[in-house]
């Protein structure tokens, strides 16, 4: 399937964020190619959020109504994720980051505070060395910098690297998909002695409940509920529903990468970073369980000395797993800004 069956489709927001004046939104920002997008109150400065691979805007709902206070926030669906459109075979950090220059230019028309996780942090940075007139300062929410790029990353820190590998596995076959199945088989080591894993039996349980959802609401994003489980399974099966494989088999084959260099970018671009950085561990069997090493940290500080670093102790996801520390340190950096966004607000 080359089109995304959920391209353009509207969903109710969550309460808090409708009563905060939040409006789901779509713009084309090249022929054939529209993001989805959420857009809050103009209480401030533009704070753009860009989620993680596989993730959609709805990652940051429970941190978007609290930020609106500061800022004018906008959370995005990348290209291949939620509601915008899949391009199948065109995925490259160029690519993917061109639509997103776009949608700074068309949508917010002003210099915006950029802050992505994961692969939307390595966004940010693209866009601050692409996009320079169009970024004030970047958020690097435990980016991959350095770490994701070819081949280090499917040879040496080749954790994620097999997992993406699973993942196109698993959702390649889109008609026939079991999207549970994503949890089978995968391993994710906690310590050097111990590693967690979900048995089969409850992979199968999982199953069942997908498809008593997609059931009940035929022609939706698939998602999961029951009183035990977190919130965060119904929007991981909803997410994944909406995700082009070919995005992340574009980590898999090598097409992704391009010729966009970290070091160079972080050598040249001249906007305030703030870097966070999560937990991570390095284990002979998986290499590196994380987004970046401590080495890493070090080396984008080295190179871009306007960098802030803040170390969490929390996982990847960080605005998930600290959500006040997240939101403090995204205040705390805007008002350190020559041009601070957080005083704007008025």
């Amino acid at each position: 399937m080359d089109r995304n069956p959920f391209e353009g489709r509207h969903e109710p927001l969550p309460r808090r964020l409708a009563r905060r004046g939040f409006a789901h939104e779509f713009v084309a920002v090249a022929d054939g190619v529209t993001l989805s997008y959420v857009r809050g109150p103009a209480h401030g400065a533009p704070l753009v959020l860009i989620p993680a691979q596989m993730a959609t805007w709805q990652t940051y709902a429970a941190v978007a109504g609290e930020l609106s206070r500061d800022f004018e926030v906008f959370a995005v669906d990348v290209t291949g994720h939620g509601a915008s459109t899949w391009t199948p075979g065109e995925y490259t950090w160029d690519t993917v980051g061109g639509h997103l220059q776009a949608f700074l230019q068309r949508v917010v028309g002003r210099p915006a505070l950029v802050a992505g996780n994961s692969s939307g942090g390595i966004l940010a940075l693209w866009l601050a060395a692409n996009a320079r007139r169009s970024v004030s300062a970047i958020v690097l929410e435990d980016a991959p910098v350095l770490s994701v790029e070819w081949p280090r990353f499917r040879d040496r820190d080749r954790f994620v690297y097999q997992g993406l590998v699973h993942a196109v596995d698993v959702l390649a076959d889109i008609p026939n998909r079991r999207l549970s199945d994503y949890f089978r088989g995968q391993e994710l080591p906690v310590s050097p002695r111990r590693v967690k894993r979900i048995p089969d039996w409850a992979v199968d349980v999982l199953d069942r409940g997908v498809h008593r959802w997609d059931a009940r609401h035929p022609g939706e994003p698939s998602g999961f509920h029951a009183w035990w489980a977190p919130a965060s399974f119904g929007e991981l099966f909803r997410s994944l529903s909406m995700f082009d494989p070919d995005f992340a088999r574009a980590f898999v084959d090598g097409r992704m990468y391009a010729d966009f260099s970290h070091e160079r970018a972080l050598s040249t671009i001249t906007a305030p970073i703030l870097l966070m950085h999560a937990r991570w561990l390095r284990l002979e069997r998986y290499g590196l369980v994380g987004a970046m090493d401590d080495g890493d940290a070090r080396r984008v500080v080295a190179l871009a000395p306007q960098t802030r670093l803040w170390r969490s102790r929390a996982n990847h996801v960080i605005h998930r797993y600290d959500r006040s520390g997240y939101i403090r340190e995204i205040r705390a950096f805007a008002r350190s800004l020559p041009s601070s966004p957080a005083e704007s607000a008025g």
